[in-house]
């Protein structure tokens, strides 16, 4: 079959477009061809045969741009020339995405968030005119929901609220709804008498992965760590729902000057680098700044996050809240224990029930016997290999490739 994929972009790391690649080299694999209409292309060889550059498509256009200004963060008194201007532009990309589908031949769409989540009022508008006009199947991977965000896509006007409401997510009669977790699955059930269908995030289970090489045997040292020290990792960005502080805690709780937690990722999605300054605080107030290191500018200069897995002992993933948690299986890939919080909506009923070995926190408070649990298994490098071991072969049960094709056979068969 011959797949159109509409994403607003492409080859970055936010878990859309990590997700779309991994179905897209599944969906190769089932013998189907993939064409890609993206708004941009982020570290990624272009196949002009199978990708199309549609700038309008892109978060940062004009199009996007303007429209959720005017709608969610500096309204107008008027809404009237917001919904004008939005059609306006739907009709411009749905006239692109009608011919990219003539020229292409395409026999089914796969619309990557653009449906569910309102962050591109026009492309979701497009999509559904798209589908109208044509009656082509489509899937819809939707990762998250507008009502799942809080105030943030909430508009002072009724009105456009209720746009919002009828065009995401896509509901309409030909369309198939892939959600990442069970809550997805409850939530369409619940709201709309929709069954969508629970399709996880997944690894690469038969890739090697988070094993030392002489390309990243000098990673730790680079950041002043020596070889009798201990690295714990937090393979995460520095946002306040991580839950870094209870990293932070837990170091300052197992009082030992020779244990290290390392921070992987930048604070660009921190708004005014408020929840990074408060954890500089803390790291301050308990004497901490030799055994917390940021190590965003040092993550840059590796491949990828294998190098990094490749020399921790253990994983801090104190998270409240995830649409997902692929770090998670990140760690369970890289055969890395983990020390995790039962975050919401997804933890407990879509990894933790299916028999991991880590030590779990509740609300993000770290109690005595977490504290000798996580020790325990931190000073017993035999006892990390084979949590590692364990949860690597669970994680290959639930979590892989494998899984992921037997969904996608079922989701395009039409």
């Amino acid at each position: 079959m011959r797949i159109g994929i509409i994403i607003g972009r492409i080859g970055g790391v936010d878990g859309v477009a990590l997700e779309t690649e991994k179905w897209i080299d599944v969906l190769k694999k089932l013998g189907h061809e993939v064409f890609i209409m993206s708004g941009e292309f982020e570290s990624w060889n272009m196949d002009y045969e199978h990708d199309y550059l549609f700038p309008a498509l892109s978060f940062f256009s004009v199009e996007a741009e303007w429209g959720q200004r005017k709608a969610f963060y500096e309204p107008d008194k008027d809404p009237a020339p917001l919904i004008e201007h939005v059609e306006d532009a739907s009709n411009m990309i749905y006239e692109a995405m009608l011919q990219w589908v003539k020229d292409k031949k395409i026999e089914a769409i796969l619309s990557e968030n653009a449906s569910a989540l309102p962050c591109h009022l026009s492309m979701g508008v497009a999509i559904k005119k798209l589908i109208l006009k044509t009656g082509l199947p489509i899937v819809t991977h939707d990762h998250d929901f507008h009502w799942e965000r809080g105030e943030r896509y909430v508009s002072a006007h009724p009105e456009i609220n209720q746009y919002v409401d009828d065009n995401f997510p896509l509901l309409l009669p030909n369309v198939k709804h892939a959600v990442i977790n069970t809550f997805g699955v409850e939530t369409f059930k619940n709201r709309f008498n929709i069954d969508a269908t629970l399709v996880p995030n997944v690894m690469d289970f038969n890739r090697v992965y988070g094993l030392p090489t002489e390309e990243n045997q000098f990673f730790l040292k680079d950041l002043g760590i020596t070889q009798d020290e201990i690295a714990l990792l937090q393979v995460t960005r520095i946002v306040r729902r991580k839950g870094i502080e209870t990293a932070i805690s837990l170091i300052d709780k197992l009082d030992d000057k020779k244990l290290k937690l390392v921070i992987t990722g930048n604070n660009n999605d921190d708004e005014n680098k408020e929840y990074y300054n408060e954890l500089i605080d803390q790291i301050h107030e308990l004497n901490l700044a030799s055994q917390v290191i940021f190590a965003a500018h040092k993550v840059l200069d590796h491949k990828d996050l294998s190098d990094v897995y490749a020399h921790g002992r253990a994983c801090t993933y104190f998270s409240t809240y995830e649409g997902f948690g692929n770090a998670f299986v990140e760690c369970v890939l890289a055969k890395k224990p983990i020390f995790v919080n039962n975050y919401k909506p997804v933890y407990m009923q879509d990894i933790g029930n299916k028999g991991f070995e880590t030590v779990m926190t509740e609300d993000g408070i770290l109690t005595n016997k977490n504290v000798q649990q996580m020790s325990d298994i931190i000073y017993n490098p035999k006892r990390c290999l084979e949590i590692g071991e364990y949860n690597f072969n669970l994680g290959k049960k639930y979590f892989s490739f494998d899984v992921l094709e037997e969904k996608l056979n079922n989701l395009f068969t039409f």
